[in-house]
């Protein structure tokens, strides 16, 4: 027996997440495939997985004091000035490389909930399209884009409710 073997050490992604989701009893099934840093370029690979995917993107405020990750089925499209109404934020915008690096720990084409995992002052506000929770399993990358991960949506619920950061469903269409 190889004492020491860290099986996730082979996984792309977020050493600390892969912890993090062994701790709180989380199963996962893992997908390693090329860096696709657009969701069409992901749905190649996504073709035969059983899970809702998902689109994610992170937006600040008008005055930029406000940081929101908005999560939604990937087969959707959005339209950020119907949105800016629905989430009642005011002005909204794609926050900059650089401010996702500092609330989420990730970098453009990586975005994904997971990364919550590094926003220890709870800033971000989650916004999650309300037609999700009709979802068996749900996948996002690992924190990075060169693998996704898949989980129950019901355990997603409790990472979420382990990050600690607030979160709300939308309505996102008519």
């Amino acid at each position: 027996m190889n004492r020491g073997f860290n099986i996730f050490a082979l996984m792309r992604g977020d050493p600390e997440l892969y912890e993090l989701l062994g701790k709180l009893e989380i199963p996962f099934d893992y997908h390693a495939h090329p860096a696709v840093p657009t969701v069409e370029e992901a749905a190649r690979y996504w073709k035969d997985l059983d899970a809702t995917h998902c689109k994610n993107l992170f937006f600040r405020n008008h005055k930029g004091n406000r940081h929101y990750l908005v999560v939604l089925d990937h087969r959707r499209e959005l339209n950020i000035k119907d949105l800016e109404q629905r989430l009642k934020q005011g002005k909204l915008s794609f926050a900059s490389p650089k401010r996702l690096q500092k609330y989420l720990g990730l970098t453009p084409g990586s975005v994904t909930p997971f990364g919550l995992i590094n926003d220890t002052d709870r800033h971000v506000h989650l916004f999650l399209d309300e037609e999700l929770q009709g979802s068996e399993s749900i996948s996002f990358h690992p924190c990075i884009n060169t693998a996704s991960i898949i989980v129950k949506y019901r355990d997603f619920l409790r990472f979420l409710g382990h990050c600690g950061n607030t979160w709300e469903y939308v309505r996102m269409y008519d």
